[in-house]
């Protein structure tokens, strides 16, 4: 028996406008809003943890208080599946995301941060 990745919380100060932001960057949607907690998930697999086998995670933002403070442990990789990077990349830029420099050097992902300064590559390759 194994476990499956079903979900990544992530801590934030505004859960609404973030999920929105990730909707928008991923092709989610919200799946529940409640008390300061937002989560989203692919609009091709609902049922999501209910389902046998491998699913796209969702994410559920959730409130705190404090800030993001230092370079995330933790970050997500994203791959365009319908343009080049570049072109992803200034997508995502007039969604909200901004360029970062976390000591990556000169590598084939580009590092943006999401509207809280959470970290994220932009990979190179295209999957469908």
């Amino acid at each position: 028996m194994t476990s499956k990745f079903t979900e990544l919380a992530i801590d934030c100060a505004d859960p609404v406008a973030l999920a929105r932001f990730w909707c928008s960057v991923l092709g989610y949607e919200v799946q529940d809003e409640d008390d300061g907690i937002v989560t989203i998930g692919s609009p091709m697999v609902p049922e999501g943890k209910s389902r046998i086998g491998p699913v796209p995670p969702t994410l559920t933002f959730a409130c705190v208080p404090e800030g993001k403070t230092v370079k995330n442990r933790l970050h997500l990789d994203v791959n365009p599946t319908d343009r080049e990077q570049d072109e992803e990349v200034r997508r995502l830029l007039d969604l909200g995301a901004r360029r970062a420099d976390v000591g990556q050097g000169d590598e084939s992902w580009v590092v943006l941060a999401d509207p809280e300064g959470n970290e994220f590559c932009v990979l190179a390759g295209r999957c469908p």
